[in-house]
Formats: structure tokens, C-alpha cells, sequence
């Protein structure tokens, strides 16, 4: 029915077991699972832009990344994707500038769960199919997507990927429709979960997302030429869009080079943004429903505080997204907040570790305690989250080697407790090492003096939206969406 077309390149190395490039999971111990981007826009280089917004996306995905563009012509769709960061697939940032197109789609991946990092996952994905070629890039994860896709199968139907994508694009083909918009009001209301796709036939841009916004997808103006979309504003910033609002929960958005056509694709549930993504996903100079995400952990911290205090002589924070949190948790405290955790930042996204020794002890390559801080000292240690505690025990351990009287922990959101069904990669319930247990039986077996988690009414109050606004089963262990 349709033919998955080659990308231009590939440009991750040797998958052999002798070469197996590494992403430790000390510190993927809760990720996102994609960060997307679009836009049409006359007379500027839209290849270019998408290829910033992406750099300004990376945080929301490193295995991967990839760019679409077109003329609007709905003619030869452009493709280049490829394994790595966005540096990596596109090194040259005058390819981009030179590309001509006035629509470009872009995607940066992390894979979800058991879909590894293979280069056929590697997303926009572009298709041939009986009305043209059609590309398309994703965020999240469908609850029913191995029941479509056997039913799929079963009729005939073959998956070149693992991806959600690949999934969407068969079901647009077997509407026979040449209406793009009339084929997603045929088949979105059969997609259940979390979802925020971008697609492009080479004409228009379109942006969708599910019914109860579990992940964000905001829209901005290109100066009077055109319209852009994108996981989160840091993007727009970057690129000097203009935002403009966030796509509504089951909202359509269709850009074109004379405007911006809005549907109601699906009946709106309940809000329910991710609350990850204010504590750790999105960028700090994003905002969320209007709300500045710095600003939100900055609240997290001093509600924290409140009501975890600490016997310490100084806080830390663990970089880069608790340093917010850790500052506001001192000043409120009245302790000093000290650098005494230094990040590497020359460590690339894989690196190879050859022996077993070395994957354990992988934190210590990326981040160091500075001893003559520590030393001797009750030390506070801000984090963000902790999910499985592999991080943790790592910096407990060497906060205990480099001198450290005591080691405390307070964590700026509340103890996960549940896995994630919606594109965040939650490890399973038996692996979160508060599932089951006490804070006091979570602090023996990360080895710090003690430990406090934010209340789940703190953060909820820190953010400043009403509970019902946002999805929080990960903590409450209350999913009314998921599947029996």
C-alpha cells in the first residue's frame, strides 16, 4: 500500500557487540521519548530554523534525529536522518541554510521501553503511498498500538519499524483518502494514549494532539510569514518565533503559506499534561501552559524546604535540572548553597566502556564531588526525582569517599511509585525502589542519613494548576486512562 523510502544517510557507526556504544542508565532513569517540530513559512530558510529548534530540542531526545523538507508543491519530500545528536546527523549547519523549502518537519528521538535505538526507528519517517509521499514525527505512546498493529497484520499489512508513526501512516493509507485532514478525522479517534504527531504531505504542516494533552505541542508565528510548531517554546526562542498559544487537547492545527486552519479533531478529555515535565523534562526557559518551568522548580525547592528540613551545613544540587530546586531549597532554609557536584560536560551522549567495572562505576565519569567542599561537612543533596535509586546510591557513595559527615537527600517531587503508560520511560513497578517501601527503608538502601520527598499537594501548589490539569499517576499510582 506504501513503501518506507531510504534516508539520505546514516551516520552512527559499527552496532557490532565488540563496539556496543553505551548510554549508562545512571542517568536515563526516567526519559522522554521525543521532542518534534514544524513549521511553513515564504521566503525563509525553514530547513534552517527546523534544524535550530531541533538543537533546542535535544534535551528531549539524543539517540536520534532527522529533518523533512519540502517546497509546498507536494512534490519530492528531502529527507536526511540519522543515530546521534542533532550535531552529529547534521555537522554541517550550512547544508540546512542552503536547503530550499519553505515547510520542514523535525524530530528528536528516545526510544520508549523495549524499542532499542535501531536506525530504521529514526524519525520523521517518509513514505510513498497512492496519493504522494507523507512524513511523519511523534511524541508519546499509544496505549492500543499493538492492537492496531496486529489487526494490521493481520490484514496484510508490513512494519518496516517499531514506531508509533509507522503505525499512523498505514492507517492514513487505508482511508484512500487524497484529503490528508479527512483521513486524521477518520482514524485519530481510533488512537487511545498520549500523543503529539506532525505530519507533512509536501503541501501543508499538521499538527495534532490526543485528547487529553498528555504531551505539550505549542504553536508560534514567523514573523508574519508563517506558523511553527514545536514540542516546547525554548524552541521558538531560538529560532525568534513569536508564540502564540498551546495546541488544545485533541486540536488539529493545518499551516500553510497563507494562514493557519484550527480543528476540534477530537471531543477534549481532562487535561492531563505530564507533571514530568515541570520537574525534570522540559527545559528551565520553557513554558508550560503559560507557567515558566524555572520559575516551578525554583517553587518546588522552597516548598521542599518547608517541610524537609535538614541538619546540614550546606546543599547541593545535582546538575542540571535540580540546581533551581537546590538554590531555592537553601536560601529558604538559610544553609549555603555550594557547587560541590561538577558535571563533565565533554562526555559525549555514547561512549564506549569496555569492561563491567567501568559501566558501574560510569556516574564518576560524568559527574565529580569537589572534596575540599564536603569534607567534614552534613551535606544536603537536592535531586529532582529518584526512580530506580541507581543515581542516587551512585552519589551517596561518592559524597561518603570524598569526606562527607553526613549525606541527606531531598527529592523536589513526590516518591514514584507506578510505571508510566504514555511515552514516559518509567521502569516497571518492581524496579522503583519506592514502590512498596517506606522513605525511611528507601534512605537504608541508598545509604543516606535521611531522606524527604515533596508532597504530592506541593508540587501540585509549586506549579500553581489544579490537580485535574495534570497527569501525576506515576506518583499516585491512580491511572484512570490505562489499560486494565
Amino acid at each position: 500500500m506504501f513503501a518506507l523510502l531510504p534516508e539520505e544517510s546514516f551516520t552512527w557507526g559499527d552496532f557490532g557487540v565488540d563496539n556496543e556504544l553505551i548510554l549508562p542508565k545512571l542517568f536515563r532513569e526516567a526519559t522522554e521519548s521525543c521532542g518534534v517540530c514544524g513549521g511553513v513559512a515564504a521566503g525563509l530558510p525553514m530547513a534552517y530554523l527546523a534544524g535550530f529548534a531541533l538543537y533546542a530540542l535535544q534535551h528531549r531526545g539524543q539517540e536520534s534525529a532527522g529533518l523533512v523538507v519540502g517546497d509546498g508543491s507536494g512534490g519530492k519530500l528531502w529527507l536526511k536522518r540519522g543515530m546521534g545528536l542533532v550535531s552529529e546527523v547534521f555537522p554541517v549547519m550550512a547544508e540546512l541554510r542552503d536547503r530550499p523549502g519553505n515547510l520542514a518537519v523535525g524530530h528528536v528521538r528516545y526510544s520508549y521501553g523495549e524499542k532499542k535505538a535501531h536506525p530504521e526507528n529514526a524519525e520523521p519517517l517518509l513514505f510513498r503511498y497512492r496519493h504522494g509521499e507523507l512524513a511523519v514525527v511523534h511524541n508519546g505512546r499509544l496505549l492500543n498500538g499493538g492492537a492496531l498493529r496486529e489487526e494490521l497484520q493481520a490484514e496484510g499489512a508490513i512494519f518496516q519499524t517499531d514506531t508509533d508513526s509507522e503505525l499512523l501512516a498505514h492507517l492514513i493509507a487505508r482511508q484512500g483518502n487524497p484529503d490528508l485532514a479527512g483521513a486524521l478525522q477518520a482514524v485519530v479517534p481510533r488512537l487511545e494514549g498520549a500523543f503529539s504527531f506532525i505530519l507533512t504531505d509536501g503541501k501543508k504542516v499538521y499538527g495534532l494532539r490526543d485528547r487529553h494533552g498528555f504531551r505539550p505541542l505549542s504553536l508560534a508565528g514567523l514573523s508574519g510569514k508563517g506558523f511553527f510548531l514545536a514540542s516546547e517554546t525554548c524552541a521558538f526562542d531560538t529560532i525568534g518565533a513569536e508564540y502564540i498559544r498551546d495546541l488544545a487537547p485533541g486540536e488539529l492545527v493545518i499551516l500553510t503559506g497563507e494562514g493557519m486552519e484550527s480543528r476540534q479533531l477530537l471531543k477534549p478529555g481532562r487535561p492531563s499534561l505530564c507533571v514530568f515535565e515541570y520537574i525534570y523534562f522540559a527545559r528551565p526557559d520553557s513554558n508550560l501552559q503559560g507557567i515558566n518551568v524555572h520559575l516551578v522548580r525554583r517553587e518546588l525547592g522552597r516548598r521542599l524546604a518547608r517541610e524537609h528540613p535538614a541538619p546540614a551545613d550546606l546543599v547541593t544540587g545535582v546538575p542540571d535540572s535540580s540546581i533551581a530546586a537546590a538554590s531555592s531549597y537553601a536560601e529558604e532554609s538559610g544553609l549555603p548553597y555550594e557547587m560541590a557536584l561538577v558535571k563533565n560536560r565533554y562526555i559525549g551522549r555514547t561512549f564506549i566502556r569496555p569492561t563491567q567495572q567501568m559501566r558501574e562505576e560510569g556516574v564518576d565519569l560524568k559527574l565529580n564531588v569537589v572534596r575540599k567542599i564536603v569534607e567534614g561537612k552534613r551535606v544536603v543533596i537536592v535531586d529532582d526525582s529518584v526512580v530506580r535509586g541507581t543515581t542516587s546510591m551512585k552519589l551517596v557513595r561518592m559524597m561518603r569517599r570524598a569526606g562527607a559527615r553526613e549525606v541527606h537527600m531531598r527529592i523536589s517531587s513526590p516518591p514514584v511509585i507506578a510505571t508510566c503508560h504514555y511515552g514516559i520511560d518509567i521502569p516497571t513497578a518492581k524496579e522503583l525502589i519506592s514502590h512498596g517501601r517506606t522513605p525511611a527503608a528507601v534512605a537504608g538502601l541508598l545509604g543516606v542519613d535521611s531522606i524527604g520527598f515533596l508532597s504530592e499537594k506541593g508540587m501540585i501548589d509549586a506549579i500553581g494548576l489544579s490537580p485535574e490539569q495534570l497527569c501525576r499517576a506515576c506518583f499516585s499510582g491512580v491511572d484512570q486512562y490505562a489499560p486494565a
